[in-house]
Parts: C-alpha cells; sequence; structure tokens
C-alpha cells in the first residue's frame, strides 16, 4: 500500500524519522457519546458557600489591570456599550441587544446533561457566573480583537472594562476559566496562558477539582473515558512522524493505540508559520489542549499552535502536576464545556 495516499483512511503517510511503519488502520470517529459517569451532588448550602467564596476570592489586580491598559493603549474602539445581562460564566449580553462571548477562555459551567428545572446546585458554575456578574453587570465595556461570530450568534471578543480591567484575565485569576482559543480567536494567548498556570499553581477555583485536572498522556485507558470533552494533556513525546503535510505525536510505544496529537494539513500551515518544526518536540515535555476523540487511542485535533505548550527543554519523567481533590470534595460534582467549535 502506498502510505502517501492514505491519509484520507485516517492512516499515516510514510514517516520522516520512523523507517519502519506498519499499516495504520483506518477507524472513523464514532458517535458522540459520554463515559462520564453520574456525580454526586453534596448539600446545597455547602456548594452554595463554596461558590460565593470563590467570587470573594482576591483578586491579582496589578496584572489584570496592567494587561487591561495595555489592551486599551492600542486601537481602542470608539463604542463602550453598557453590560446588561451576564447569561453565564463567559457570555454576557450588551445594552444593544448583542452577546458577547468571551473570546479565549471557557468557563466553568454545568455538565450537558445537567436539568435546569432539578434544582440542582454546580458550585464552580454557579460561583463563574457570579463572578462575571460582579465584575461586569452595569460596566462600560470595550470590545478587543477581531470579534468574529460564532455558530451561536454570540461576538467573540476580549472585554475591557471602562477602568482598564481585562475580563478574561480576572476570571483566569480567580481559577473560573481555563484558557480555550481557536483559529479565529487566539489573540493575546500567552497573556491567558500565563494567568492560567499561575492560578493552576495557587490551586484556586476549578483547579482544586479533579474533573479539571491536566490529563496524563502515558495514561491512554483513563483519557479514553474524557471522550468528547475538553482536557488538558500533559507527557513527555516519544517519537514524532512528519509525512504528507501531516504530523503525529506520540506519547507512547505503540501509535495503535497511546495517546497522539495529529496535526493536519491546515494547521501544519499555521505551525509553519509559527516557525515551528513538529520533529522538535520529540523527547519534549508538553502540555496540550483540545477535544478528545477515538482513533487509534485518544487523540487531540490540533487546529493552531497555541494549543501546544512546551514546558521544557529536556525531557524528563515527572508526572503532571494534578488538583489535590478528595473524591467526596463537592467540587468534583462540576464539569461542562462549549460544544466543540
Amino acid at each position: 500500500m502506498n502510505r502517501n495516499n492514505s491519509s484520507a483512511a485516517g492512516m499515516r503517510p510514510c514517516a520522516q524519522r520512523r523507517t519502519v511503519m506498519p499499516p495504520r488502520h483506518a477507524c472513523g470517529r464514532r458517535s458522540r457519546s459520554s463515559y462520564r459517569s453520574e456525580s454526586r451532588p453534596a448539600a446545597d448550602v455547602p456548594q452554595r458557600r463554596l461558590a460565593m467564596r470563590l467570587v470573594t476570592l482576591p483578586l491579582l489586580r496589578l496584572p489584570v489591570l496592567l494587561l487591561g491598559w495595555l489592551l486599551l493603549t492600542g486601537a481602542a474602539p470608539a463604542e463602550s456599550p453598557r453590560v446588561t445581562a451576564v447569561l453565564d460564566g463567559d457570555t454576557l449580553e450588551l445594552e444593544d441587544g448583542r452577546r458577547v462571548r468571551l473570546a479565549g477562555i471557557e468557563a466553568a459551567k454545568p455538565p450537558r446533561h445537567a436539568d435546569p428545572a432539578d434544582g440542582r446546585v454546580w458550585p464552580l458554575a454557579e460561583a463563574a457566573t457570579m463572578a462575571l456578574s460582579d465584575l461586569a453587570l452595569g460596566r462600560r465595556v470595550a470590545l478587543h480583537g477581531p470579534a468574529p461570530v460564532d455558530r451561536h450568534g454570540r461576538l467573540l471578543a476580549h472585554l475591557v472594562r471602562e477602568d482598564g480591567l481585562w475580563l478574561q484575565s480576572a476570571l483566569l485569576a480567580r481559577g473560573l476559566a481555563r484558557v480555550h482559543t481557536r483559529p479565529d480567536a487566539r489573540a493575546y494567548a500567552a497573556e491567558l496562558l500565563a494567568g492560567e498556570e499561575a492560578a493552576r499553581n495557587a490551586g484556586r477555583g476549578l483547579w482544586r477539582s479533579r474533573v479539571y485536572a491536566v490529563r496524563d498522556a502515558a495514561d491512554p485507558e483513563g483519557l479514553a473515558r474524557d471522550r468528547d470533552s475538553f482536557q488538558l494533556v500533559e507527557g513527555v513525546v516519544l517519537a514524532v512522524t512528519k509525512g504528507g503535510g501531516e504530523s503525529w505525536l506520540d506519547f507512547g510505544a505503540d501509535w495503535r493505540s497511546d495517546v497522539t496529537i495529529h496535526i493536519g494539513r491546515a494547521a501544519m500551515r499555521e505551525v509553519t508559520r509559527a516557525g515551528i518544526d513538529p520533529l522538535s518536540y520529540e523527547g519534549r515535555r508538553l502540555r496540550v489542549r483540545g477535544w478528545i476523540t477515538l482513533r487509534n487511542g485518544p487523540m487531540i485535533e490540533i487546529t493552531h499552535p497555541e494549543q501546544i505548550e512546551r514546558l521544557e527543554r529536556e525531557a524528563v519523567s515527572a508526572t503532571p502536576r494534578r488538583a489535590g481533590a478528595d473524591d467526596d470534595d463537592p467540587w468534583n460534582d462540576d464539569e461542562g464545556e462549549d460544544d466543540p467549535e
């Protein structure tokens, strides 16, 4: 078989580094389903207290205000509409009727199976919504970035308050959101990632929950249970296959079943423009974020280079940092995210 013509069937082309490559069997994306198990709700009052505790967490105001000021100093928009409603932890409505989704982040949300009518409380999701209300409701904001419109009709933009506070950075500082850039909304990724890192290292908010813990790339069985969810995965790349305008980064010895990062042709063009050669990732520790699918093992599809963080110059054997949460911690009941872009 000519492997150079095999990528359309889900198989890898000839490897640039590997000289022997067994044929990769096609394995298309399965129908969407969930491995998530039902979580145990904690008592309503303790959950609400936890949510309130997160909302009142002291904010790292200096970097948040500084970054907001930097955004405002460049080509600031002439309009500054007032926020009239907050719909969830990262979506709000302006006085002119437009709905804005905060670009570059994903706030904590209830799981997709949650029924609002059952009265159940999701403390992290509630804390994120309450925090955004506290930060933005009734305030004037300036919209920054290209502001594309998503498939739900919402503008994707960075919002800066009239006093210079950057809303995305404020939520990240409280540990109520993760960085989730998109191909058409990836401005200020480095600043957002730095804010997320600080909150994760401090164990704030969602970083206390095992639901949001960084996944171990050396555990494909565990990661398979996270299918169809947005995750952060960390590990050492053992091998890189490059060919046919695509690349695969493998975190295990058997690429038929290990955790794999796929960089397709369109993404490869973006990676190349960023001055990155995927072969340089071999033997390095990476943190990768994206949606988990199952194609010969758990796989993350790369759509833009900001999804990949190179953590160290040399590979080490340390395991990913994980949030120290017990199974009975009510924070562990919280999970959710928007649909894949």
